[in-house]
């Protein structure tokens, strides 16, 4: 009897498996977007997306598992249907709205969701789960039905002048624009060209307009990076931004070019036209290169005076007389905080000069990571007086990366959360397992971050103007968290606003090899 109970048992678990992959295959095959939100979870996030949802927003899963759908919206946080939403999750019914929502590289697209809330037999909801369908078209079509018939012709011709004096007008701002400019037709040939591409590569306009790109100057624009840009990938995808292209011109040298071609386009129809912007980095790169040697050395420089200076602070504090003064000890205890300070500031301009030649090195290994968090904020904790930090959720398993980076990570987060939200009761950091990754939430009550600098807070350092004039800093930490997530093949992210506090999150995708030793 016992056999046969094993037996209908795996033969049951084969069928469930076999259901769950062929649904799992169908969802995929399906031409709707389809998410899978986590209710219990804090700000609801995407734990499941299929292939097609992949496809409608531009975004990769890794992108988007562990974000709340809003990321969607972007700064266009207003919209009605956005509170209807809202207002229809958090009483867990069913709803279908259109919303206007941006694709991965800023392109809107109207968006018809159907949201159903998903329960257990407690009838508690656990989950939702949105279907969603592109339907711009169908918008636009609707848009233009609008339009009254009987004032078209009228309409042309007033649009006809305006197209003239707008072309007028755009061809004074062109020729005033600091970047070079070219207009091509389908076959690369030349239609015409701004003043700065004249001076910056030593050309004339006779013998520029009307000739074959790859013929100015004697084959010089014969380039191979540019004919990859211009044949391969473009026809592929509009536009091509930041293509970086380096040459070596006979008459002005070598040049680092930035690209940006674009198909010229009006009214959602493609034209037979190329705009091609070419901004010359070289001086700025050569710049940025010598920061960059600066930095590195710099800081490898002042490391040797400083660990010497600490070593003799920790001798006088070992020679501290019994009967010295409070004051004398409080000296000795102050100058070796800012010393350990100093060293922490000059090892993040190390890390940043490694990151930035590629020399950055990752030691894995398999690490607790609940007890790597609880540790890390015992020590901040003990390090400084401030808001109590509280652990929320758990992992409950073990990780495979770096766990020294990971901590830089979790305490940056921290420090920040600290620094920035002095008046704050507690910050709360939440661990969480999205799917086949890990999240980790640092929230605090804050002054916020405005949408505008969110766009470069994780740049080298980037600083929001009235955070730099409150408090120190040279606007690194973020980027060297930045940089630490990307190399264990995970993102970091912040939700904020204004007043309201902020929310940095990462996740880190959980490696089967190393986490299943």
């Amino acid at each position: 009897m016992s056999n046969i109970n094993q037996s209908e048992f795996t033969s049951t678990h084969q069928h469930s498996n076999k259901e769950f992959e062929l649904l799992s295959k169908a969802l995929d095959a399906s031409i709707s977007g389809v998410i899978l939100t986590d209710n219990l979870q804090p700000d609801n996030p995407i734990v499941y997306c299929n292939a097609a949802f992949e496809r409608m927003t531009g975004y990769s899963r890794p992108e988007i598992i562990g974000h709340n759908c809003r990321f969607l919206q972007r700064d266009d946080r207003n919209q009605e249907m956005r509170f209807i939403l809202k207002e229809a999750i958090r009483n867990g019914q069913d709803c279908c709205v259109e919303i206007r929502n941006y694709r991965k590289n800023g392109e809107l697209f109207w968006n018809e969701l159907y949201m159903s809330a998903i329960k257990d037999e407690n009838g508690v909801i656990t989950h939702f789960v949105g279907v969603q369908n592109d339907v711009t078209r169908r918008k636009k079509a609707e848009q233009e039905l609008k339009m009254q018939q009987d004032v078209m012709e009228k309409r042309i011709e007033e649009r006809t002048q305006i197209l003239k004096d707008s072309e007028d007008y755009l061809s004074s701002i062109i020729q005033t624009v600091r970047e070079s400019l070219i207009v091509l037709d389908p076959k690369f040939n030349v239609l015409s060209t701004n003043d700065h591409f004249l001076r910056t590569f030593k050309v004339n306009m006779e013998d520029t307009v009307g000739k074959h790109l790859y013929e100015l100057g004697n084959g010089q624009w014969n380039i191979p990076k540019l004919k990859e840009l211009l044949v391969s990938i473009l026809p592929t995808n509009n536009p091509v931004e930041n293509f970086e292209v380096e040459h070596d011109f006979p008459y002005i040298g070598r040049k680092l070019m930035l690209l940006n071609a674009h198909r010229i386009e009006l009214q959602g129809h493609y034209k037979d036209r190329i705009l091609l912007a070419i901004e010359d980095i070289t001086d700025r790169r050569e710049i940025e290169r010598r920061k960059d040697d600066f930095l590195s050395i710099a800081s490898h420089e002042l490391k040797t005076p400083l660990t010497t200076i600490k070593g003799y602070v920790q001798v006088l504090e070992r020679l501290v007389p019994e009967n010295a003064s409070d004051k004398y000890k409080s000296v000795m205890t102050k100058t070796a905080n800012h010393i350990d300070r100093l060293n922490n500031l000059i090892a993040e301009l190390l890390d940043v000069s490694k990151i930035q030649t590629g020399n950055i090195e990752v030691h894995k290994s398999n690490f607790n990571f609940d007890k790597m968090v609880a540790e890390t904020v015992e020590a901040m904790e003990l390090a400084s007086v401030g808001p109590k930090i509280v652990i929320r959720g758990s992992i409950g398993m073990d990780y495979y990366g770096d766990e020294s980076h990971i901590v830089q990570v979790v305490t940056n987060l921290l420090s920040n959360a600290i620094k920035y939200a002095p008046d704050s009761r507690e910050i709360v950091i939440h661990l969480s397992l999205v799917s086949d990754y890990i999240k980790v939430s640092v929230m605090d009550a804050g002054m916020g971050i405005s949408y505008e600098d969110q766009k470069r807070i994780f740049e080298r350092f980037f600083r929001v103007g009235e955070i730099q004039q409150r408090y120190p800093g040279m606007g690194i930490g973020l980027y060297l968290c930045d940089q630490i997530v990307k190399n264990h093949g995970g993102t970091l992210w912040v939700d904020s606003e204004k007043g309201k506090g902020s929310t940095f999150s990462f996740t880190l995708p959980l490696n089967k090899e190393g986490n299943d030793e």
